[in-house]
């Protein structure tokens, strides 16, 4: 990525992503201590959270991208499957610039339900995915659009013990 891509990158993200932005730039700085890095313009936190978010620019990901999916523990290498995970969440970031101040809405108030509410966590549990949502669907075909790599497609989720 040029850097005059990265530079439009994080402008837009200031800009019409403000608001999910400055969340993820404070969640960014009570994580300051945690592992960063770049990846497509975005900032990757590593942290210790069993799930995974995007907020404008900022990426969140978990230290433990199997704690929810058996089949990919004999299917994929930790490398892989996090790599994987990686290209879905920058989606999000793209879906951050496409929508604007109407991410945490369209995007992140549908994905945080689908994730958290108990009767759509027992659906899980029976084998409907969570990448089923139209959110997270999405973000998987435009993540591998954007990238050219694999995303993390429609694993099968294991019980929660």
């Amino acid at each position: 990525m040029s850097n005059i891509i990265k530079m439009i990158y994080t402008i837009w993200q200031w800009t019409w992503g403000f608001l999910q932005t400055v969340v993820g730039g404070i969640l960014y700085l009570k994580y300051l201590k945690a592992p960063h890095y770049i990846f497509y313009g975005s900032c990757v936190t590593v942290w210790s959270s069993k799930s995974s978010v995007s907020l404008g620019k900022f990426i969140f990901l978990t230290d433990d991208p199997f704690c929810f999916y058996e089949k990919e523990k004999e299917t994929y290498s930790f490398e892989k499957f996090n790599e994987m995970l990686l290209v879905h969440e920058y989606a999000h970031t793209i879906q951050s610039l496409i929508l604007g101040p109407l991410y945490l809405i369209v995007i992140g108030a549908p994905s945080l339900v689908w994730s958290f509410l108990p009767i759509f966590a027992k659906m899980r549990e029976q084998g409907i995915s969570y990448f089923d949502i139209y959110c997270e669907k999405w973000a998987n075909k435009l993540g591998e659009k954007v990238t050219g790599k694999e995303s993390i497609g429609n694993p099968k989720v294991k019980k929660m013990q």
